[in-house]
């Protein structure tokens, strides 16, 4: 034979049998004196096949391995600092069913100050022979080195290089080696009106010299000064004090990190924090305190242009009463309402009735309360008087960002518009681009300049950046200005996007290079320093040393974020389990044992801090039954709160394909596995995809699945760069006993971006289920859809039914549909916005995908469908805004009322071929105006069924505005304004 590829369980079994020794074969003398530098550290490839990724050539196991996935291939090992090598090790499992093999390799090295890599040991062939050598391979080597690489150009018994475990031997270079040790704080034991300071020792461990750097204090795993470091010799210490302000009351993990932007290059990286064993304690000063904790809208969801009035409850945490008199205040949109507090008792709530109405405005608006608003109680804070919230008015989501179109800018570049048929998959920036306009700058000085209209401290930028030339992306900057003057530099990357080959096949797609291209944007997001007035002048300009070839601006974002929010009494922070902030380092473990802990009744509730958390393992229920990488167990009972979207963000930086260990391949290696009652809410989850299954099957991931249950409410969550946002249910077969299908599950406030699949999947049987309030851009492939699958416990019983899609915003699906139904009953789509769909509807029921059938109501109600619909399926089947498709089963039971349809790229309302019935469709007081390249409505030739017309406009079509196809037999009946029907 000539390779095998042995499963964890065969290579198990072997060596129970004895005819593997798990033992490995000692190197040579010389480097037997050396340490093996390459231990715990990251290594990477250029590339890898199926399930053999990188990390498997240094995880200590010979019985996993890295495979290439082709020649050329490199693995390279960051060893973190220049270390003095003395030899590279190579190991093949030592299992005598490995064929004698050759494999051509070339040792490289790069110093820690260089750029390029250079050869320690020439191109040479070496032989693995597990009957001579129990296949281990040292090759010396000489030189002062960082990153030691491994070319390989061949292997004589397999496609692509191989190796079980790399080992690189020598000694550390001198370099310095920073700590901190000695933390307290004074006072000892402080009240919310004291100023406290955090002090302790730095110290260079190393063997040479550090240069001058700085320390980073953090209370509860949040940031809250910084100190300068001096430079310090090699065993020289320094004391370092950071003044931290007051803080509420409350118990706070004091850490702090040294070298906090990694500039000094250290002999050990790993050692630059020290958390302080006991909490800082702080207590509660006498006095009183108000804070808002709530605010209640009458009437809840308001039509526009009615008149809302509001009741704030106004809380009394202090220690003292509060007299009455004092100014309660509500503002919303350009109105300012006042009310009077009677006099709160401590910790007592009252309900203050604020005076006048609010005339609601299509879109909704930011609500914000503030207790105390004249300022004239001195409260034991003052920083915690103010709460604000969404309301929700007329169609889509009331989201906290102004959105800025570029084409709509001032701006020195070239205009990009689609052509007529908004054609996509061929590397068609304009169709890819809201609005079909962007603007492209090709030339240094070129910018896009946005003149804000509300107060914000932060941007997101849609944008496309050029591939790197062997694909994966590349990352480049542009310049931000506000009002002429210098803000900052905004990374870019186009890692995420440029996908290849046929759309017809989303599993194919594939991130090398070679012919048309789509999936063109990805998406930027900052932080800024400090908030920017309404009217300020926001460019986005290539300068000189933005070196990208091209950049290409579609819109903007800017939102007034507010600070983190506190810590809620009862929560217990996950820096309290081991998880350190901003470090790099990955946060997993500490994650899951808080979570454990909520879980098994230890703690009240998780508090994720500000600050970013690496998490490279799924959060999950251990499995008993010890499944293995298929244990599918969600959790349950567990609450999750964060600081909020912008500050609490969880992130993976190994692609799921490359994490090893994984629950499920197909769900990754991030976000949370849900089966019953959680709660998560106020953060973020950026994944690390970067393609839906091409390239061997490399899925992104789901940031949120399970079986989710009941009493599941997810809130508040930013999900990007996922495979799949949210998938909601699991097959009936995937442990019967926990079938546990979605009932009752609550989104709000989502706002998911940048996908390789669907935005969120209610499938399994979910019933009773809402995606409310919230917004989706560049999903891959349903941003909303309601899959009634087959795969329940009975399918009488467990039918996706009484799901609700209200009030969200999907613009740019990449990918299939902005809403989708498939199957089931009593579903309903209303006051959502959709623009741009790309290959799809904006909204489609279909009976692809062999569901449960339809039947009894389905209801799409008050939506505004703007440049929807598209080609897809070798671009011959021309798709409406919205459209019925019934393969095979009948779709009864569907009324389409209070609709805009506007700038369709083919038909406004489409009645499609499939062979399944559409009886009694009820179309009522819908506006279709310009129906591009097709109908205002048409029934297709093999369309079965009938409608009926009630207070229909159609306008501007240029196929007719109503057409009925030779040979169909759908009936309409009702004639539009203006209209005819045509055969």
């Amino acid at each position: 034979m000539r390779w095998k590829r042995l499963t964890g369980r065969t290579v198990a079994g072997l060596l129970t049998a004895g005819l593997i020794s798990a033992g490995l074969l000692p190197v040579t003398a010389s480097a037997a004196e050396a340490t093996d530098l390459a231990r715990g550290k990251t290594v990477t490839a250029s590339g890898s096949h199926g399930g053999y990724p990188a990390a498997n050539a240094n995880d200590g196991k010979v019985d996993s391995y890295w495979e290439s996935n082709g020649h050329p291939a490199d693995l390279t090992v960051k060893l973190g600092a220049d270390a003095d090598v003395q030899s590279v090790v190579v190991k093949l499992n030592p299992d005598p069913i490995w064929a004698t093999r050759t494999q051509d390799i070339q040792v490289l090295g790069r110093k820690q100050d260089g750029t390029a890599f250079s050869s320690l040991r020439a191109r040479a062939g070496y032989e693995f022979n597990p009957s001579s050598n129990r296949n281990t391979v040292t090759i010396p080597v000489t030189g002062r080195v960082a990153d030691l690489q491994l070319k390989f150009f061949s292997n004589t018994e397999a496609p692509g290089a191989q190796v079980a475990e790399i080992q690189v031997f020598g000694t550390a270079a001198p370099n310095p080696d920073l700590t901190v040790s000695a933390l307290s704080w004074s006072p000892s034991s402080p009240s919310e009106t004291d100023d406290i300071t955090v002090a302790g020792t730095v110290r260079n461990a190393g063997s040479a010299a550090s240069p001058a750097t700085t320390v980073n204090v953090s209370l509860g795993g949040v940031v809250v000064g910084s100190a300068p470091v001096g430079p310090l010799a090699a065993g020289a210490s320094a004391p370092v004090s950071v003044s931290v302000g007051k803080r509420p009351q409350g118990s706070y993990t004091v850490s702090a990190l040294v070298d906090p932007t990694d500039t000094v290059v250290e002999s050990d990286n790993t050692n630059n924090s020290r958390t302080t064993a006991s909490p800082l304690v702080v207590g509660q000063s006498p006095g009183p305190d108000l804070e808002v904790r709530s605010i209640t809208s009458n009437p809840a969801n308001p039509a526009v242009g009615a008149a809302v009035t509001f009741t704030v409850a106004v809380h009394n945490r202090g220690t003292s009463a509060v007299s009455a008199g004092t100014v309660t205040r509500l503002t919303v949109g350009s109105t300012t309402l006042n009310g009077t507090t009677p006099a709160i008792a401590a910790g007592a709530t009252a309900n203050v009735t604020v005076g006048g109405s609010w005339t609601a405005a299509s879109g909704g608006a930011t609500l914000s309360a503030t207790a105390d608003a004249t300022n004239l109680v001195a409260e034991t804070s003052e920083t915690n008087n103010t709460f604000a919230r969404s309301i929700v008015v007329g169609r889509g989501a009331a989201v906290p960002y102004t959105e800025l179109e570029a084409e709509k800018a001032n701006y020195q570049g070239t205009l990009l518009q689609s052509d007529a048929e908004r054609t996509f998959g061929h590397t068609n920036f304009a169709t890819e681009s809201s609005g079909r306009e962007s603007v492209r700058l090709n030339s240094t000085g070129q910018y896009v300049e946005f003149t804000s209209t509300a107060p914000a401290n932060s941007i997101v930028v849609r944008n496309s950046i050029p591939d790197a030339p062997g694909g994966g992306g590349r990352e480049a900057t542009i310049s931000l200005y506000a009002d002429g003057k210098f803000v900052r530099k905004l990374d870019l990357s186009s890692k995420h996007s440029w996908l290849y080959g046929n759309t017809d096949s989303p599993e194919g797609l594939t991130n090398t290079p070679g012919g048309d291209a789509r999936r063109l944007f990805d998406e930027s997001h900052a932080l800024l320093t400090e908030t920017y007035p309404a009217g300020t002048k926001f460019r986005l300009q290539r300068d000189a040393s933005d070196n990208a070839a091209f950049y290409i601006i579609d819109l903007i974002d800017l939102e007034q974020v507010a600070a983190p929010s506190s810590q809620p009494s009862g929560c217990v922070s996950i820096t309290t389990y081991g998880a350190v902030a901003n470090d790099g380092l990955d946060d997993t473990a500490a994650i899951q044992r808080a979570v454990t802990a909520n879980q098994n009744g230890e703690i009240d509730c998780v508090w994720i801090p500000a600050g970013q958390w690496r998490q490279e393992q799924k959060i999950l229920t251990d499995d008993p039954l010890d499944r293995g990488q298929w244990n599918q167990v969600g959790i349950r009972d567990v609450t999750i709160r964060g600081a909020g979207m912008w500050h609490s963000q969880l992130y993976t930086l190994t692609p799921p394909h490359e994490a090893g260990g994984i629950n499920h391949p197909h769900e990754g290696n991030f976000g949370f596995d849900i089966d019953e009652n959680t709660q998560i809410s106020d953060i973020a989850i950026f994944g690390s995809g970067t393609i839906r299954g091409g390239d061997g099957n490399h899925e992104g991931g789901v940031a949120l699945n399970g079986r989710f249950g009941k009493d599941t409410k997810i809130s508040n969550v930013w999900i990007e760069h996922a495979n799949v946002g949210v998938w909601a249910g699991r097959d009936f077969d995937n442990i019967q006993e926990l079938w546990n299908p979605g009932d009752g599950v609550e989104f709000t406030g989502m706002r998911i971006r940048n996908t390789y699949a669907d935005g969120i999947n209610f499938a399994n049987g979910t019933r009773n289920s809402t995606v409310y309030n919230s917004s989706f851009r560049n999903t891959g492939d349903d941003a909303l859809a309601v899959w009634s699958s087959k795969y329940v416990k009975d399918q009488s019983v467990d039918i996706g039914h009484d799901n609700s899609f209200r009030n969200n915003t999907i613009q740019l699906p990449w990918r299939a549909n902005g809403i989708a139904i498939y199957g089931g009953y009593g579903n309903k789509i209303e006051n959502n916005l959709i623009s741009d769909t790309m290959n799809y509807p904006a909204i489609m029921l279909a009976t692809d995908h062999d569901p449960l059938p339809f039947s009894g109501q389905t209801l799409i109600a008050n939506n505004g469908l703007y440049r929807t619909g598209g080609a897809f399926w070798n671009e011959d089947q021309e798709f409406g805004a919205i459209t019925l498709f019934p393969q095979n089963l009948p779709i009864p039971g569907v009324t389409i009322r209070d609709t805009d349809i506007v700038d369709s790229t083919y038909d406004g309302i489409q009645f499609k071929t499939g062979g399944g019935l559409m009886p009694d469709v009820k179309i009522q007081n819908v506006r279709i105006e310009k129906s591009n390249n097709g109908s205002g409505i048409l029934a297709m030739g093999g369309a079965r069924g009938n409608a009926t017309l009630t207070g229909v406009t159609i306008t501007d079509s240029r196929d007719g505005h109503v057409l009925i196809e030779p040979g169909s037999q759908f009936t309409i009946s009702g004639t539009p304004n203006g209209a005819r029907a045509k055969r």
